[in-house]
């Protein structure tokens, strides 16, 4: 042909041999990730046949992540992410320090130098914010409290690596170089460090006073013309326009500027329609994440270097995952939530890459490290998947023949139980409310203002502090739990109103409370029409759709059965 074709071939092979390995391997009862990663090692230089034009799959790619993280931008605010401040940051920042120091320990007793340890060992210590999203999405647990956790974990490991990439050209001349050079070095980094730092908090302060205020106002007026084209063109615009002004202009990556142009446009009303518009967008280009990731794959490093691929994969796996779940068990959250942290950071993803590639680029990495973190890359995300199904199971498993473990499940909490001063008259017909999030929160005020009384069964422990402070019963803990509902008095409640936006095991919520009192009325939410009718057919209770008029119909719904409770019960 007269003409260039690279793009379209890449795009045609990368999504034709997809959709064939990803069928496959649903049929065989694996993720259909699993095969677009095979897809991409079919079309890889490593592989004999066609080879797809690696740098445009991994351009192509970008635009991927770019729409995904704007898309969890739009349910993740800013008030989500301070939510769970108190675990997230810290949280992050030990456990990178704990992968990396691992990573480094093995590369050294391989004989790698100290730039190329300290390099591999940050490799491997990010996680991929795409493979968990898809993961948490799968399980309908994104909106959890588990979820925002994980996610706002992720967040802060971004930020760190974004710090990382920007000052590694600095700080290579001080890795490579003897000790005694290193005092040489001193003013070039702590110069590089402060615009780095200047440059990411000018930002984020652009975003929170302009942008919040700007891109809202921009979707607004593209909606009052009432064209759909010019709608979706407007979405993928701001988020894809955002994400390369913040890379461009701040040195900020490709999916930090996303996801922050994500959560400003959250602030606006058509933020749900947002998200919906962007979705097959979102959906189309992961995939050629997912494939590009299989073109980078070595796979002779599988049988020239087993024993190292496997220390990575260890790494990866299990000692990133075990000093997460310590952590989280440290914070006093319960083990699901543990468990759950752990394999949202069982892999790694497109940070490692870029910080591989950088790191090769520097002279730092050597290309086998690059190989290995590929490798690694790979393994850990096939089988996350696996390891996020196993979740459930193991908790079981573990409390079942683990006194530790029951006493971590289970141990005296103060957060955990209701005050021995708590009013005793507003824990008789009163209303169980499960989720303190946007919705629980207007259904609270409304409740108040009625004069209900009401106690909250929430999994952030920070809200149920703060909810205490202001003097509103509030117990910590999986409602899905009997001795949360326990505590909650669920037994004489007049009604159960389960506020959270997941409604994943929900059944096993309301049985449990109809157990305990088998006359309460149960009040619930979602925001899918087949998902309502569903429960609807069920018998799990009155079901609500939307968001604001949600709250202020389950509020209503609640206010006028309450009245007629009290009254049937003469009060």
């Amino acid at each position: 042909m007269p003409h260039d074709i690279n793009l379209i071939a890449t795009i045609a092979a990368g999504f034709g041999l997809a959709m064939v390995f990803g069928l496959i391997a649903t049929r065989l009862g694996l993720p259909p990730l699993v095969g677009y990663l095979l897809a991409g090692i079919a079309v890889s230089p490593s592989t004999p046949g066609f080879v797809a034009d690696v740098s445009l799959a991994g351009q192509l790619a970008e635009i991927g992540v770019m729409l995904l993280m704007f898309g969890v931008g739009l349910h993740f605010s800013l008030a989500d992410l301070m939510a769970v401040k108190r675990i997230a940051i810290p949280g992050a920042i030990v456990q990178i320090v704990v992968a990396t120091l691992l990573g480094a320990g093995v590369a050294m007793f391989w004989g790698w130098d100290a730039g190329a340890a300290v390099v591999f060992g940050l490799c491997l210590s990010v996680a991929s914010t795409v493979v968990l999203l898809r993961a948490l999405e799968a399980r309908g647990v994104l909106k959890s409290i588990n979820g925002q956790i994980a996610v706002g974990w992720l967040v802060v490991e971004d930020l760190v690596m974004v710090l990382v990439l920007v000052l590694l050209p600095a700080l290579s001349g001080v890795l490579a170089a003897d000790p005694g050079a290193v005092h040489s070095h001193a003013g070039g980094l702590w110069s590089a460090m402060g615009i780095t730092l200047a440059k990411v908090v000018a930002f984020i302060v652009l975003m929170l006073v302009v942008g919040r205020r700007v891109l809202p106002r921009m979707l607004w007026w593209v909606a009052r013309t009432g064209s759909q084209e010019l709608f979706t063109l407007s979405v993928v615009a701001i988020a894809v326009g955002v994400a390369f002004g913040a890379a461009a202009l701040f040195d900020v990556s490709f999916a930090l500027g996303a996801f922050f142009a994500g959560m400003m446009m959250r602030e606006s009303e058509f933020s749900h329609r947002a998200a919906d518009e962007s979705l097959p967008l979102r959906d189309a280009f992961a995939v050629l994440f997912f494939v590009s990731v299989g073109m980078l794959f070595d796979p002779t490093v599988i049988w020239t270097e087993p024993v190292k691929l496997l220390a990575v994969v260890a790494i990866i796996m299990l000692g990133k995952t075990l000093a997460a779940v310590l952590l989280v068990l440290a914070f006093r959250y319960p083990l699901n939530t543990a468990l759950t942290v752990g394999a949202s950071l069982a892999q790694i993803g497109e940070f490692s890459f870029i910080l591989a590639g950088l790191g090769v680029g520097l002279g730092l990495l050597p290309p086998e490290g690059q190989s290995l973190v590929l490798a690694g890359a790979l393994i850990s995300i096939a089988a996350n998947a696996a390891l996020f199904s196993l979740v459930e199971p193991a908790r079981n498993w573990i409390i079942e023949r683990s006194a530790l473990a029951r006493e971590l499940e289970y141990r005296s909490d103060p957060l955990a139980e209701l005050p021995q001063n708590t009013d005793q008259s507003t824990l008789n017909r009163q209303v169980v409310l499960v989720g303190y999030g946007r919705v629980g929160r207007r259904i609270a005020d409304s409740l108040s203002e009625h004069k209900i009384p009401f106690v909250v069964a929430e999994q952030n422990r920070e809200r149920v502090d703060q909810l205490r402070r202001e003097g509103i019963a509030a117990v910590f803990g999986d409602a899905q739990t009997p001795e949360v509902l326990i505590q909650a008095h669920i037994a004489q409640a007049a009604l159960l109103v389960i506020a959270i936006p997941e409604t994943v095991n929900l059944r096993t919520m309301i049985d449990i409370a109809r157990t305990l009192n088998p006359q309460i009325e149960v009040v619930l939410r979602t925001h899918n029409e087949e998902e309502a009718e569903l429960l609807r057919r069920e018998g799990l209770g009155t079901v609500f759709l939307g968001e604001h008029e949600l709250a202020r119909g389950m509020a209503d719904h609640v206010a006028r059965h309450f009245a007629k409770a009290t009254s049937g019960n003469g009060s």
